[in-house]
Parts: structure tokens; sequence; C-alpha cells
């Protein structure tokens, strides 16, 4: 796989901009603030419908317009298909492949596969379990995208068994006066919530439903990256500890290990969970059991990545999870698109030597650099510098 074109329209700093690519490694420099990122964002956000630098939308549209486009034609197998989708932020985005619309977004994606490394990336083992979360969703939607859908409706589910929640506990609250008292369950149904009660039931038997097919692909993804990961951070850190993950639910009633893939199992967990946790729920106004609140765990030896890795354990476990994604999906079928994004600035001689070796074989390499001299002399290819939002084939 591919991308054979960009072409932007209003899309951060671009009112326009149309490049024609190739195969092998192409490198984009200049100056930081010149629009480089901007580039492969727009091919990350492509392929994954979300910006590995932004939460929302907005950002993504130059001040002063209404909307952004971006489109690319992706080959794949000597096959050509032109995928685009227009950002509305406030409003419903919409996709285009082949100039024909798909009855929602997440209809286009797969079309484009990426694998973007970049200077975020530390956040999968510094940060929230939230970067893990997705870092695992994403995986999934990219090698199977009706995950996407299976997202979404979990999502949904999860939004409105919170509204419920949140207005079950203010009702509590409401009734209470003077020293707190333990209400159960007959309590409050007594009191005239039992509609909120046999409500919430029902969204808990929707929960259950897409929760435990997105965690049971969850946990099928984690047992093929766990030696994926730990062969690439031991070829990019020979000198350090073995590198391990670990899936951890919030909230079941039963451990992992007992339970495996199994979805029947797994929903069986959850909705022992929901149950055991139904009286915090209700004091709390939020839901506790589920994905959502789920984490992936790195190790290094015996001891967790986060807040014990160095920074450069760090920068080599992220970007061994990458690998490992890039690895996964190899084994799909075709090579994704590998985008570097102002990764081998951050990375000592020995780890940029071992990157580079890596990802040379890719059948496409994109890669953002400050200066030349960040460019691995193996990677040189076609050169694009960007300066003041121009950007200009110079190789």
């Amino acid at each position: 796989m591919h991308v054979a074109s960009l072409s932007l329209t209003d899309f951060r700093s671009y009112p326009e901009v149309e490049l024609t690519l190739e195969p092998g490694a192409t490198a984009f420099v200049g100056p930081n603030g010149q629009g480089k990122t901007n580039l492969v964002e727009a091919l990350g956000y492509l392929a994954t419908h979300s910006s590995h630098r932004v939460a929302t939308d907005a950002p993504l549209v130059r001040h002063g317009a209404q909307r952004a486009v971006v489109r690319a034609v992706v080959v794949r197998d000597d096959r050509r298909a032109l995928v685009e989708v227009e950002i509305n932020p406030g409003r419903a985005n919409r996709a285009r492949v082949n100039r024909s619309p798909v009855p929602r977004p997440r209809d286009a994606l797969g079309l484009l596969r990426t694998v973007l490394f970049a200077p975020e990336d530390l956040a999968l083992v510094k940060g929230d379990p939230s970067e893990r979360r997705r870092f695992m969703d994403e995986l999934l939607v990219a090698r199977a995208p009706r995950f996407a859908a299976v997202r979404a409706d979990y999502e949904r589910v999860l939004k409105q068994r919170n509204t419920l929640l949140r207005t079950a506990a203010a009702s509590r609250a409401g009734r209470r006066r003077g020293p707190r008292r333990q209400d159960d369950d007959a309590a409050f149904a007594a009191a005239g919530a039992g509609d909120v009660l046999s409500t919430l039931e029902i969204w808990d038997t929707h929960l259950v439903r897409f929760g435990a097919e997105l965690l049971a692909a969850r946990l099928h993804l984690v047992d093929l990256l766990r030696p994926l990961a730990a062969k690439a951070y031991a070829t990019l850190a020979p000198t350090s500890g073995l590198a391990d993950l670990e899936y951890r639910a919030s909230g079941l009633s039963t451990d992992i290990p007992t339970l495996g893939t199994n979805r029947e199992l797994l929903a069986e967990g959850l909705r022992a969970g929901l149950a055991e946790a139904r009286q915090a729920e209700l004091e709390r106004g939020v839901t506790l059991v589920g994905p959502h609140r789920d984490d992936l765990l790195l190790r290094l030896g015996e001891l967790p990545a986060r807040g014990y890795a160095s920074h450069g354990e760090s920068w080599s476990f992220a970007l061994a999870l990458r690998l490992a994604a890039y690895d996964l999906l190899r084994t799909d079928g075709g090579d994704p698109v590998l985008i570097l994004d102002d990764v081998f600035a951050e990375l000592d001689g020995q780890r940029r030597r071992r990157l580079t070796e890596i990802v040379a074989p890719a059948e496409q390499v994109l890669i953002t650099a400050a200066v030349p001299d960040d460019v691995p002399p193996e990677l040189t290819g076609a050169r694009f510098d960007v300066t003041e939002g121009s950007v200009t084939r110079v190789r």
C-alpha cells in the first residue's frame, strides 16, 4: 500500500496544497512551525478519522474557513482508490470513495492504513490509560473496520447510561436531608425511582453486549501484540529489560485469565461486575465497570514502565508498540504506510540506527525533520522543503 497523491483544502495552515508521492522514503524538511506535521497529520486523519495531536476536529480547519477537506489516492495491489473526508466541526463529517458519498464516514475506514510515530507517543507509556485504550482501539479498527461501529455503539450506550446515573444520583441527593444514609436498591425503588432502575437494567444489557465484544477483541489483540512488542523492544534496546503487556479490566467479577477471550464468559463477568458496582454507581452517578475504564499495563522486567522507565526506555517502549502494530498489520496483508513525525531527532544514535534498519524495507515511509541531517542516509529519497506554508519538491 502507498499514497500516490495528497490534496488538502483549508486543513490546518494550508488553503490549498497538492502533492504527488511515490513508494519508498519521502522526507518533508523545514524549520519547526512551517507545516510539515500538518501534512502527515492529514494522512493519519484520513486513515483513522482522528488526529494524533488534538482531541477535537475544530483545530484542523484553517482559521476563517468553515470546513476542511483531505483527499488522497491510495494504491493497494495495483488498485487505486480516491478517498476523501470533509471535516465539519460541530456538524457531521462526510466521506467519499471514488467521488461517491458513503453513508457514514466510518465506511471509508480501512482503505488507507497507516502507522504513525510521533513525539506524542511518549503518552502511550507515561500518559493516562485513555492513551493506551485509544492505541488498542485504533489498531482494532485498522485491522477490522467493523469495530468502528462497535466502539460507536458502546460509547452511545455508555453516554446514555451515564446520563441516567447522573439523574439518579441527583434525585437521591435531593431526597437526603441531614446525616448521610446507605440506601439499598429496594429503598431507592420505594422512593419512586423504580423506573430509573428498570431503565438502567435495559442499558446494562446493551453495555454488556457491546462491551463484551470490544473486550474480547482487545484481549485477543494484546495476545497478538505481546510477542511482537517484546521482539521490537529487544531490537531497539537490547541491554534493557524484557518488555511485556498485560490487559487490566475494571470491575470484572472474575480474573481475565479465567475468562480468556470467550465473549459469553466476558459478558457474564461484565454483568456480574455491574451488579456488584450498582450501589457505588448510583451514589457517584457514573459507570464504573466496562472497557472505557480498562488499561494496558506496560511492564519492563518486574516493574511497570510508567513511573519507573527512563526517558530512553519509555521512548523505546513507545516505538516498540508502534512497530508491533506495524508487524501485525503486515501479517493481515500489505504494508501500511509508515509515518515518522520528527522521530529521529528524539533518538540517540543507537536507537536511530536500529529503527532505520527496521523501517527501511517498508513500501512507503514518510518522514518529517527540521534539518536534512535528521533524515538517516538509508532513508534518502524524495524530498520536499516546507517553508512558510509552501511545499516544494527538491529531489
